[in-house]
């Protein structure tokens, strides 16, 4: 029977502390408190993005003119920021804003991901709710001068895919990026190297000298002796590339590194186009030229290098967008 009586206290004095507990957080909830305690530490997207704009700017006067809002009010949100992460943002001076330590260590954090947050909501926006969206990194070059001149017929096959596309020239990480693949020019040692990754190889790349038709005069082409002479036109994301070349036609050619030096195969494709002198550029990246006589081919001998165009894709990816772009892809690099 003491028994009983011990477990019974017991209860109710559980209950009582229940009681008091609900009691408690009645209270708080009346006093707004609750909200506070499960509020997570972020501050409002205003407040953010007058921040980011402010920090870019260095100024408040130019934040309010590209928001559309008041100096005033991109005061208050600043001011507001400050509180809320307890340190000081900004220095004021008298001729405007500078970015304390902290603040510039803040902007350089915030910026991406307000850009990536306003991405995403893009990315929603576009898909109507069918969430067909591939994503997708491409070296330049071939992005504009291959892959986007065939979207139309992917488009065509599958209407509701979306690709959007990003330049990107090395290798990255894919964990650390939004991308769902890329398109690669590479070897095939830098592709086993490519961590995390699965590839598929799309087409070789046929590296060849191509020149303006005034550097032919009479001739058909022009050999490598000859070529060594010439102005030459440097690709600086492959710096080698000519003295390899003359070192496979075993060609002494002192000028091998020397000309006026590119970026993109685009901007050495235009600049053999006009007549500057001779470019190695991939023959599938100068078609049209080609076949409109803009350029023409200085000597068939190709780079002797294994460089291919790959998609790349995250190891042990597997949804369905990305196996019809690899697909479609595919279907396009097959002979007609």
């Amino acid at each position: 029977m003491r028994a009983s009586f011990l477990d019974l206290a017991l209860v109710i004095k559980a209950l009582l502390a229940l009681i008091v507990e609900a009691i408690c957080f009645l209270r708080c909830a009346e006093h707004g408190y609750i909200a506070c305690i499960m509020r997570r530490k972020i501050p409002s997207l205003q407040a953010l993005a007058c921040f980011e704009a402010a920090a870019r700017h260095q100024s408040y006067t130019r934040a309010a003119q590209e928001l559309a809002l008041t100096q005033g009010a991109v005061s208050r949100q600043i001011s507001t920021l400050e509180a809320f992460v307890g340190v000081a943002l900004f220095r004021r001076t008298r001729h405007g804003v500078t970015l304390t330590e902290s603040g510039a260590d803040y902007a350089r954090q915030v910026a991406p991901r307000l850009a990536a947050l306003e991405q995403d909501t893009l990315d929603v926006m576009s898909s109507q709710g069918r969430a067909q969206i591939l994503k997708l990194a491409a070296v330049p070059t071939f992005a504009t001068r291959w892959l986007i001149p065939r979207l139309p017929l992917l488009k065509e096959q599958h209407p509701d895919i979306t690709v959007h596309i990003e330049t990107r020239t090395r290798p990255f990480m894919f964990a650390d990026t939004p991308f769902d693949a890329a398109l690669f020019a590479g070897t095939p040692a830098q592709l086993v190297n490519w961590a995390g990754t699965q590839t598929t190889k799309l087409l070789d790349e046929d590296v060849v000298p191509v020149c303006h038709p005034k550097w032919l005069g009479a001739h058909t082409s022009l050999s490598p002796q000859v070529i060594a002479t010439l102005p030459l036109l440097q690709q600086s994301t492959r710096t080698m590339a000519w003295r390899q070349w003359f070192e496979a036609q075993g060609v002494v050619a002192p000028q091998a590194l020397v000309g006026p030096r590119f970026e993109l195969f685009s901007m050495t494709a235009a600049a053999a186009s006009c007549g500057m002198g001779v470019a190695l550029v991939p023959k599938l990246l100068v078609g049209a030229e080609l076949a409109g006589g803009e350029l023409v081919v200085a000597c068939d001998q190709a780079l002797p290098e294994r460089r291919a165009y790959y998609l790349v894709q995250p190891e042990g990816l597997d949804n369905t967008v990305s196996r019809i772009f690899l697909d479609w892809l595919l279907s396009m690099t097959r002979p007609n």
